[in-house]
């Protein structure tokens, strides 16, 4: 048995897939259980090296019955907290980055997200780790709709949150080409949503926030015609469906969070790196991007 550690949000999740996948290679005769959140239970399972999903919550115990894996391993953070929580496992082997008792390849903070787990993996398991393995499966639901222009505007935080009335007037300039555009979101993001369909002049049935399961949000990316939002989760599930995708950041860099170098994801920054990803006010490289900026980059691949 393999354990692995990821219990954090979408992107995390989808952009720790390749190490997931190698961890895989490394034990091919063990299962491989997955702890990550129970929101995220669904998504796992679409990731063809995960044979078991473990609820779990960031830094807490986990809820472990079974005897001491053969592999624990801590793709959550650099530690020692993270480590904690799968050294009390009392695995056979332990793998996590280095920190004051535990060895382990070492931690860069400028190295990109995917690229890193990668690292781990191949150093401490001795395998190769393919940071272009991003694919997910597609889940056996039906989405609400196909070949739309998905605008997704949220993000945790208001610091990765472009304004809804630019992301209005993109949905707008989309509609009036012609373009099928619904506005996707969480539960919590619906209020956004809504506002940003008022002021596109779309109508309420444009909203999908709040109304998609987490599979059906991910079969609708799935089968998009192209996807605009922040640096948020949407973005890593159109890299794994390769969806053409247009991506604004702000406070924090593409060289580590952005999507691979394909022709179909265009990234738009103006910043250096110094933001705040959990700021509580818009971040002002994420504020320099013009909404002529982002219409000329979906124009681009919409052509």
């Amino acid at each position: 048995m393999a354990v692995v550690l990821r219990p954090l949000g979408l992107g995390d999740l989808l952009t720790g897939v390749p190490a997931i996948r190698a961890v895989r290679a490394a034990v091919p005769g063990h299962r491989l259980v997955l702890a990550t959140t129970t929101a995220l239970a669904p998504l796992a399972g679409l990731v063809d090296a995960v044979d078991e999903v473990l609820p779990a919550r960031e830094l807490a115990p986990l809820d472990w019955d079974g005897p001491p894996p053969e592999l624990a391993v801590d793709l959550h953070g650099k530690g020692p907290a993270s480590h904690v929580v799968v050294a009390d496992l009392h695995p056979a082997r332990l793998l996590t980055f280095a920190s004051p008792g535990y060895p382990g390849p070492t931690w860069y903070a400028d190295e990109h997200e995917v690229r890193r787990w990668c690292r781990l993996v191949s150093e401490g398991l001795g395998v190769a780790a393919d940071p272009d393995a991003l694919d997910l499966a597609v889940p056996a639901v039906s989405p609400p709709v196909t070949g739309a222009v998905l605008v997704h505007p949220g993000a945790a935080f208001p610091g990765r949150r472009w304004p809804a009335e630019r992301f209005a007037a993109v949905a707008r300039s989309l509609a009036d080409a012609g373009h099928d555009v619904r506005i996707t979101g969480g539960p919590a993001e619906r209020d956004l949503a809504c506002a940003v369909a008022r002021g596109a002049g779309l109508g309420e049935d444009a909203v999908l926030a709040g109304t998609t399961s987490t599979l059906e949000l991910a079969a609708t990316v799935a089968t998009a015609r192209v996807v605009v939002s922040g640096d948020t989760g949407v973005a890593h599930l159109a890299t794994a469906y390769r969806r053409p995708s247009v991506v604004l950041f702000g406070p924090v860099s593409p060289a580590l969070w952005g999507p691979p170098p394909r022709p179909q994801h265009l990234v738009l920054w103006h910043g250096d790196g110094a933001g705040d990803p959990w700021g509580t006010e818009l971040d002002p490289a994420l504020a320099r991007i013009t909404v002529d900026e982002v219409t000329a980059a979906l124009d681009r691949l919409l052509a």
